[in-house]
């Protein structure tokens, strides 16, 4: 498969509202907004996050009603402890603090207005005791 781009999609109740959220927490940039989807750019041209209206007939039948549960997306930044600080100021719910990872991830997890979990990253060496223990070394 040759992929021209990626993008993960989400049923939500308020598209507007949601898409507001995204945009003005996650700096993303809106490419279309519609009353039953919209979709944001992730910085990079084919990358898109996009919201459908719960119960739009877009959606197989079986997953039109379901809530964000158990799914979550990641984002790479350059610096996962300035995102951090910008976000808990803005009053973004944030989940868990800021963690530095013997894998090599600092990192800290913040939700959505619709319960949608959404992991902030940052790539660190990861640690050598880590590496050794994972045949890495």
């Amino acid at each position: 498969m040759q992929l021209n781009g990626f993008g993960a999609c989400v049923v939500v109740e308020d598209i507007a509202e949601t898409t507001a959220w995204w945009k003005r927490h996650l700096q993303l940039t809106v490419t279309i907004e519609l009353d039953w989807f919209s979709s944001l750019n992730a910085g990079v041209p084919g990358y898109e996050m996009s919201f459908v209206k719960r119960g739009h007939k877009a959606t197989p039948a079986p997953w039109r009603a379901q809530e964000a549960a158990g799914s979550m997306v990641g984002f790479m930044v350059e610096d996962a402890a300035g995102e951090y600080e910008r976000l808990r100021v803005e009053g973004v719910k944030i989940v868990t603090e800021l963690v530095d990872e013997e894998f090599g991830q600092r990192h800290f997890y913040v939700e959505d207005l619709n319960g949608f979990l959404i992991d902030i990253i940052e790539a660190i060496p990861p640690s050598a005791e880590w590496l050794a223990a994972n045949g890495l070394a």
